[in-house]
């Protein structure tokens, strides 16, 4: 798992399509910290069907930049 401490911008070159993937979140509190907490589960032909494929974490610093992103592009 990754705790995101800060974002920095990159621009990618290559825009390729993406399969669906199922997502969740969650509100989690690690060392006294409230964190947005989004794992991703992978395709329907994973040999796991279900299983948590990544989990990230986003500190409260990290959801700022994330919510000015959000809003300066979206």
């Amino acid at each position: 798992m990754a705790i995101l401490r800060e974002l920095k911008p990159r621009v990618l070159e290559n825009g390729s399509r993406h399969t669906d993937a199922e997502g969740t979140y969650s509100i989690v509190e690690s060392e006294g910290i409230r964190m947005l907490q989004i794992d991703t589960y992978g395709s329907e032909n994973r040999k796991i069907p279900g299983k948590v494929s990544q989990s990230i974490r986003f500190s409260p610093e990290a959801l700022k930049q994330l919510t000015k992103i959000i809003r300066e592009n979206f």
